[in-house]
């Protein structure tokens, strides 16, 4: 069996191998790739390659207003904090009939 010190040196000539190896595949895999786009004069656009905007995301919109202060006027949707002027009220007297 070999030595720790002797496969080490045994994996270091692989991976300069594989390196070498996988530089002269691409190199060759580009080649022919231009090759192909130019005999078929192909864009970037037909092979896929253009960014293509994101898709609008929804927004929440205007929330319809459940809640409102008698004295104010002031109007609650139900979402995100509750206002002061609800705090420790119950809030089905404030409902708004819709």
């Amino acid at each position: 069996m070999a030595s720790y010190k002797q496969l080490t040196a045994q994996l270091e000539k692989l991976h300069k191998e594989v390196a070498a190896a996988r530089e002269k595949e691409v190199a060759q895999a580009i080649a022919d790739i231009k090759q192909k786009v130019a005999e078929y004069d192909l864009t970037a656009e037909e092979l896929g390659f253009t960014s293509q905007p994101k898709p609008a995301r929804k927004s929440a919109g205007a929330s319809v207003a459940k809640y409102r202060n008698p004295k104010t006027g002031e109007t609650w949707s139900g979402r995100g904090r509750s206002p002061a002027w609800l705090a420790g009220k119950n809030r089905e007297r404030f409902l708004i009939d819709l």
